[in-house]
């Protein structure tokens, strides 16, 4: 009897000390891995993306239309009047040489540093998802003068930045993939002008 106790009691260390070969559960978030679409690039967005998970985005789509339109409606309200009706540029004048463009990302680095899918260009219901930013950035470096301005003057063209709202996708949230966050885009390119020399 003391025999088959000192084995039972054997058997059960053993099979305690050593952990499963399984891990239950999804597997972990790799927000900070960069895209394919950003490796040579370095902008904190992607225009194109060829892994794009269009297929998985519909589906969640068709599944949580309802909640993701009540979103959508707060993003197209906010977007809305910035971008549409507009159509010519080349009346702008600005002190420091820009160049202007309406994007949809289908990437981006969100306020906290994270890649993020951006749901754009996506058809659920018949309803196409789009999300447009308009982003402005300086052709000149960063911290050169500003050519229109005197050279008496000091002065240096700096990049301005915006925060945008997008609905993006999480696919390794399995309950509600989609939620609204914060991403830094640019907006203008100025100028700032210091004393007189």
């Amino acid at each position: 009897m003391s025999f088959k106790l000192l084995i039972l009691t054997t058997l059960l260390a053993v099979t305690m000390a050593n952990k499963p070969a399984y891990k239950p559960g999804y597997p972990a978030a790799k927000y900070d891995d960069v895209p394919l679409c950003a490796k040579n690039s370095k902008k904190p967005w992607c225009l194109d993306d060829e892994v794009y998970p269009v297929y998985d985005i519909k589906k969640a789509l068709d599944q949580h239309y309802q909640e993701v339109s009540a979103l959508y409606r707060d993003i197209k309200a906010d977007t809305s009047n910035s971008v549409d009706e507009l159509k010519d540029l080349s009346e702008e004048t600005y002190l420091c040489p820009s160049s202007t463009a309406y994007v949809q990302p289908m990437r981006a680095i969100n306020v906290e540093g994270k890649w993020r899918v951006i749901v754009n260009k996506v058809e659920s219901y018949n309803y196409l998802f789009t999300q447009t930013a308009r982003i402005e950035e300086c052709d000149i470096d960063v911290g050169s003068n500003c050519p229109l301005v005197p050279s008496c003057y000091e002065s240096k063209c700096i990049q301005k930045n915006i925060f945008h709202r997008f609905l993006v996708f999480d696919p390794y949230d399995y309950y509600f993939p989609f939620a609204i966050e914060n991403f830094h885009l640019p907006a203008s390119c100025g100028c700032v002008v210091g004393a007189f020399f």
